[in-house]
């Protein structure tokens, strides 16, 4: 297991750089939904690419990592600055924005998982830890923007996440070539969410445990 002042992998990296850009664009696209100017693109595209991160830092007492190295800041600032630039001005659909998110989603999952083993938590609160640090984001996103958080809306949201989440963690303990166990983590997350948004699988209340497909036959995006 990694020491907490050992330096992430090349392959963990890579992940962590895929998630801060899919999710600040996926903040960027909410924010175009919302007519907002470039500041407000800047705002919720970083805020959505490092908040659940920050949170799981927070959570730990460890030091937030991009107070330290701002790459990764700079990094959802360029991506929030180039959805700008380049989106269309009439956003008429959350397609986009939903597919963003879900690969962001799997993500962060497996890394803020593994940056809370390397820290050195229990393995249950490092599972934990790396679903907040998958779906903290898009819940400030979606709070700052006053829409409804997907985790809020019977979506399979935290479920994937958890699952990515829990599944780097059993992984981790094997012995397997590095980027094996996040790889596979990465793609049953993902896998679970875009099953989720392809058959329209939501999580009920209670006495409706699943439900899949649209009731009223209309699609969400």
């Amino acid at each position: 297991m990694l020491t907490a002042n050992e330096p992430l992998s090349a392959s963990i990296l890579a992940i962590m750089y895929v998630g801060d850009v899919v999710f600040a664009v996926s903040g960027a696209l909410n924010a175009a939904r919302h007519r907002m100017d470039v500041l407000g693109f800047v705002l919720i595209g970083t805020i959505t690419g490092i908040g659940g991160g920050t949170t799981r830092d927070l959570l730990m007492g460890r030091t937030v990592w991009w107070t330290q190295d701002p790459f990764e800041l700079l990094l959802c600032v360029g991506a929030a600055l180039l959805t700008f630039f380049f989106i269309k001005t009439d956003i008429s659909t959350r397609k986009w924005m939903i597919w963003s998110d879900a690969v962001g989603l799997a993500c962060f999952g497996v890394v803020g998982c593994h940056v809370a083993l390397a820290f050195g938590v229990s393995f249950v609160v490092a599972v934990f830890l790396g679903m907040v640090t998958a779906t903290g984001g898009g819940v400030i996103r979606d709070t700052m923007t006053q829409t409804r958080p997907m985790i809020l809306c019977g979506e399979v949201y935290a479920t994937a996440a958890l699952v990515g989440s829990l599944g780097y963690a059993v992984l981790a303990q094997f012995t397997l070539p590095e980027g094996v166990a996040e790889l596979l983590a990465f793609l049953a997350a993902f896998a679970l969410r875009a099953a989720a948004i392809l058959f329209n699988i939501r999580m009920g209340p209670p006495g409706e445990f699943i439900r899949i497909g649209d009731p009223a036959g209309k699609s969400k995006n």
